[in-house]
């Protein structure tokens, strides 16, 4: 058990130091491939934008914020991150899986099949039991799409942030939200560097920063180690 962790098991964490906890488990447990990170950078940038979009035009925001940043960020995980036993961590993959606070590989497979299927419903049922208009063209059918896209993801933040609250506690559920909705900007943050790194050769981040204890949310990575 490490020094942070010790810190968490004798005291109630604020809202804010559990938020650096969740963000520094989520980088030092499930962000080790340099091409897993250098994705997160690409889907950052997206997701940004997918906010901006929101104001201006919410279709076009579902559409690239599910097809570009969330499909970017979810093939790193499963596709390039490594599967077998964490060296840094000291901990299987299995044991990371099942202590992951937000949705791990099995939950992220039924989002994506849900995700996936949602196509084939509006195309069935266009006026979705009486939710949506039905589309009379492509246009239409893609706008009622984004509309279900954007439905689904508030929809799967709500679910576990609400199941979180009866798992650990009512802060652990709105501590995960935040943290989600806001990693685009934290992860453009530490992971800006990554794609200098992979082009140099690294496809593992050799998280020299974890041994040593030093968070990038304090020290940006590269500085003084964190206060414990």
């Amino acid at each position: 058990m490490t020094a942070r962790e010790e810190r968490s098991t004798t005291r109630k964490l604020s809202f804010r130091e559990e938020l650096r906890q969740q963000r520094w488990d989520d980088h030092r447990y499930y962000h080790h491939s340099r091409i897993n990170q250098s994705l997160h950078l690409f889907s950052s940038i997206c997701f940004m934008t997918t906010y901006t979009l929101l104001f201006l035009d919410p279709g076009a925001a579902a559409l690239l914020g599910w097809i570009f940043a969330m499909w970017s960020r979810q093939i790193g995980h499963f596709f390039f991150e490594p599967k077998g036993f964490d060296e840094v961590n000291g901990a299987s993959f299995d044991h990371k899986e099942d202590i992951k606070i937000g949705y791990n590989l099995v939950r992220k497979r039924v989002l994506l099949a849900i995700w996936g299927f949602t196509p084939v419903l509006l195309y069935t049922v266009p006026d979705l039991f009486g939710l949506l208009q039905p589309h009379s063209d492509r246009d239409g059918y893609l706008h009622n799409l984004s509309l279900l896209w954007l439905l689904l993801a508030g929809a799967a933040l709500a679910f576990r942030t609400v199941q979180l609250f009866f798992i650990h506690s009512v802060q652990t559920g709105l501590v995960w939200a935040t943290k989600i909705l806001t990693d685009p900007f934290h992860d453009f943050r530490i992971y800006c560097k990554s794609p200098i790194h992979l082009l140099r050769g690294e496809l593992i981040d050799p998280m020299i920063h974890v041994r040593h204890g030093i968070d990038p949310d304090e020290a940006d990575a590269e500085a003084s180690p964190v206060t414990r």
